[in-house]
């Protein structure tokens, strides 16, 4: 009903900057709500930023990433900076087919989930 596709993952030094990107289809954009989720290799997968009628942000991130939406191209940012070693990970986009109100950090609640972009930070 709702397919994600992520994009803008790679390589950076820590104190650079990536760009991520999640095109959504399949569902009129402004009826899912949508976040960013990370997976650290043996790790459990963890909240990093998400949209309702406020954006919110993982405690660790807050300053540092942005996340936005343009829903005439049906997609959803996450604008990291400053990124540190500890945050490589595969990076997630997820989406529930509902516009919530408030912010949802637990993963089990999305519906739908993006194939994942890796995202490393060297020292």
């Amino acid at each position: 009903q709702v397919q994600l596709v992520e994009s803008g993952g790679g390589l950076v030094q820590a104190g650079g900057s990536l760009r991520l990107s999640c095109v959504a289809s399949g569902r009129t954009f402004s009826s899912v709500t949508m976040g960013w989720f990370r997976q650290a290799p043996g790790k459990e997968r963890e909240f990093v930023a998400g949209s309702g009628s406020r954006s919110a942000y993982a405690d660790s991130v807050k300053g540092r990433f942005t996340i936005s939406r343009d829903n005439a191209k049906n997609t959803v940012y996450l604008q990291m900076n400053s990124l540190k070693p500890e945050e490589t990970a595969v990076y997630y986009c997820a989406a529930k087919g509902l516009q919530s109100i408030v912010v949802v950090t637990t993963a089990g609640w999305y519906d739908y989930w993006g194939q994942g972009t890796q995202v490393t930070v060297s020292s």
